[in-house]
Parts: C-alpha cells; structure tokens; sequence
C-alpha cells in the first residue's frame, strides 16, 4: 500500500552470474526522507545525526528516480550485494550499459569498486556521488 500512495520504493538486488550474488534481496526507500524522519522522530539537524549516510544514500536514489522519470529515461534500477556483503549502492543498465555508483555524503571518501564486482562486470563504469558532485546526477543545472 506504501509504494501504490509513493510513500517507500523497493529497490531489487542485481543478479548476473555470479553465485555470491544476492539474488532475491530488497532495499526499501522513501521518496520523502521527512517521511523516514517522521517515523523513527528524529529531526536532528545533520551535524547531529548518526544517520547521515542513509540520508544521504536515500536522497539520491530517490532524485534519481525522479530525474529518469522526468526526462523519459527507462533504465533498469538495482542494488548490488554479495553474502559476503560487498555492496554497491546503486546500479542503472540502460541500453545494456552498466553504470554502477556509490553514495557518499562526505566527499574525502572516495571507495573503489569491490574486486568481485569489477572482476564480474568489467565494462561496468563506476562513480562515487558525493555533495560536491551530485548535481549532474539527479539533473540539476
């Protein structure tokens, strides 16, 4: 009832070949994080907040959505996991085209792409979206 009323999307785990790929795996989102704040009653400002990171992982996802929609783009969205839980936050293949990224609200963060990830989808791209480089990502000029 929460996705029919745009409350929370589910995002599906990606699969390819792998046999440590998580297969069957949801992550659920908010379209609104005042929404996710309201829940759990926690309206701290940032510098307080513990939770900063699902914030900020969360905002993207959802502005993403929101830009694809909005300019006409049908790309497949996923999350990627292993068991032995390497993770990629978000993954879009569009065309064909793998675009894999991570989220990181502080910039001086910079992770590689997991080994098994990299070794798995060579021709996959790779990008870590931080506050200094977001705008291009959920379309904002």
């Amino acid at each position: 009832m929460l996705e029919k009323c745009f409350v929370i999307f589910r995002l599906p785990s990606y699969s390819g070949s792998l046999r440590t790929e998580l297969r069957h795996n949801r992550k659920i989102y908010f379209y609104d994080n005042g929404v996710r704040n309201a829940i759990i009653s926690n309206f701290a400002p940032l510098s307080l907040r513990t939770d900063i990171g699902a914030l900020w992982e969360n905002l993207m996802l959802s502005e993403r959505i929101k830009h694809n929609t909005y300019s006409g783009r049908f790309a497949q969205i996923y999350f990627w996991r292993t068991h032995a839980q390497s993770e990629i936050d978000f993954i879009e293949i569009e065309d064909g085209v793998m675009s894999a990224f991570e989220f990181k609200f502080n910039p001086k963060k910079t992770p590689n792409a997991p080994k098994a990830f990299r070794d798995t989808y060579p021709n996959a791209s790779f990008e870590v979206i931080t506050p200094d480089n977001y705008s291009s990502f959920v379309g904002v000029q």
